[in-house]
């Protein structure tokens, strides 16, 4: 099964975004280079793509493992080369999970089947840069408040060459 996309040109440095399912989003570029900020950046669509893919992942493995999780998010921190192509060097991911009675080694498991075996971004990325993957698990209080219970990091399996 293939992927398909295309971006239209607008104006200036402004494009539309779509792909075979029908969706778009709006791809800019900052002012200093010409653009009107008013969409993505191309290398933050692939870091959008790259939370997504494991988001998606870890979430549907901790509905099924029963998780009451009441919030989930995935952050993704990605530097880049000074110099042209600029590419991403390193990226860091967190998983910030709310919940209650949520299972430490339920997320581990979670974010280790998503690294080894699900997520095709991170399959494609941490062949070419190294990948850091945390979490923080947090209790949600009775005030509305949440209290953090866990903090830890899943090690991805070293690539042999």
């Amino acid at each position: 099964m293939a992927t398909t996309a295309k971006v239209t040109w607008k104006d200036r440095l402004s494009f539309d975004a779509t792909a075979s399912t029908g969706f778009s989003v709006p791809l800019g570029a900052r002012r200093e280079v010409g653009g009107d900020e008013d969409g993505f950046g191309p290398m933050e669509m692939l870091a959008v793509g790259l939370a997504g893919c494991t988001a998606m992942d870890v979430i549907s493995i901790l509905r099924k493992k029963r998780q009451k999780i009441s919030d989930f998010e995935v952050e993704v921190i990605a530097d880049r080369a000074e110099q042209h192509p600029k590419v991403f060097t390193e990226a860091g991911l967190k998983y910030l999970v709310s919940g209650h009675g949520v299972d430490e080694s339920a997320v581990l498991r979670a974010i280790e089947l998503s690294a080894t075996r699900y997520c095709s971004a991170l399959a494609m990325f941490q062949d070419i840069i190294p990948i850091s993957l945390d979490y923080v698990i947090y209790e949600d209080q009775q005030d509305g408040e949440r209290k953090l219970v866990a903090k830890g990091s899943y090690s991805l399996p070293q690539k042999t060459l």
